[in-house]
Order: C-alpha cells, then sequence, then structure tokens
C-alpha cells in the first residue's frame, strides 16, 4: 500500500507574466485580503521567479507553482503544473468600401 504524503510546502496559482528567461519564468499571483477596519476587500499582487525545466510555460498561462528550496537568488518556486493554457484572440479584420477611401 502507498501512503499518501502530505507536503508542508506553499501552493500558489498564478499567471506567468514573462518568459524570456532560460529555465525561468515570472508569475503574478493576486490575493484578495480584507481590510481589517473598513472592511472593504484589496487586491495584492506579488509576482515570483519560478524554476520551469522544460520552457514549457509561455506568457499567460496560468500555472502552478510550489516552494523549494533556494535555487538562485530570487528563485525559491518550483512550476508543478500547467493548469490553463492562455487562450489566443482571433482578431478578423474586415476591410470595406468604406474603410478604404475609395468609391
Amino acid at each position: 500500500m502507498e501512503a499518501k504524503v502530505e507536503s508542508n510546502r506553499r501552493k500558489m496559482t498564478g499567471v506567468v507574466v514573462r518568459d524570456k528567461m532560460d529555465k525561468t519564468v515570472v508569475i503574478e499571483v493576486e490575493k484578495f485580503l480584507k481590510h481589517p477596519k473598513y472592511h472593504k476587500y484589496l487586491k495584492k499582487k506579488r509576482r515570483y521567479k519560478a524554476h520551469d525545466e522544460k520552457n514549457e510555460c509561455r506568457t499567460g498561462d496560468r500555472v502552478l507553482i510550489v516552494e523549494s528550496r533556494p535555487l538562485s537568488k530570487e528563485k525559491r518556486w518550483v512550476v508543478k503544473s500547467v493548469v490553463e493554457k492562455e487562450k489566443l484572440m482571433l482578431v478578423q479584420e474586415e476591410v470595406g468600401k468604406h474603410d478604404t477611401g475609395q468609391n
């Protein structure tokens, strides 16, 4: 029998905002926090550098990151999985007679 191993490592879900580095992506995590006095919900954003071994993450992907040992000066997270790929928007340009300036 295999026992399920629970990890004490923190997990977060965020969006890839930069993927220009080799095996490193920048993830932006959004949190909603309630103000203690005014009870208004505030949106907080924080960016983390995460290790992406296979360079499979692209800008706009939603990913799950897991805390790890320090891998470099600023990298302390590892991309565990890609939750959702970026949805490509197809833009159709319709050019009519009126748009070209011809009669």
